[in-house]
Formats: C-alpha cells, sequence, structure tokens
C-alpha cells in the first residue's frame, strides 16, 4: 500500500505541482491521524485543483 500512495502522490505532484503534492499528504495524514480536519482540508484544496479550467 505504501509503494501505492508514493505512486499516487507523485502523479498528484507532476501534474500540479507542490500545492497538490501538500493537499494529498494533508488529505493522507488527515485519514490515518483520523483527524477530520485536516483530511477535509486537503480534500477541498484537492478537489479545487481538480476543477480548476485550462488545466488539461
Amino acid at each position: 500500500m505504501p509503494v501505492f500512495t508514493f505512486v499516487l502522490e507523485q502523479a498528484v505532484q507532476l501534474k500540479f505541482g507542490v500545492v497538490g503534492a501538500g493537499a494529498f499528504l494533508m488529505l493522507t495524514v488527515g485519514i490515518r491521524v483520523r483527524n477530520s480536519t485536516c483530511a477535509g482540508i486537503g480534500a477541498v484544496v484537492l478537489a479545487l485543483l481538480f476543477m480548476q479550467p485550462g488545466m488539461g
């Protein structure tokens, strides 16, 4: 499972840069430590990055 997480994080960083990697890190850390605030912030930032126009 850690290998899959690492590959997914690298793909997010490749597409969305440092902000995307930070958001993905917040999401994964929030899920692992069961902190809904941290996971929610990471999820919202990733959702906003996915919805940006002209990123394709």
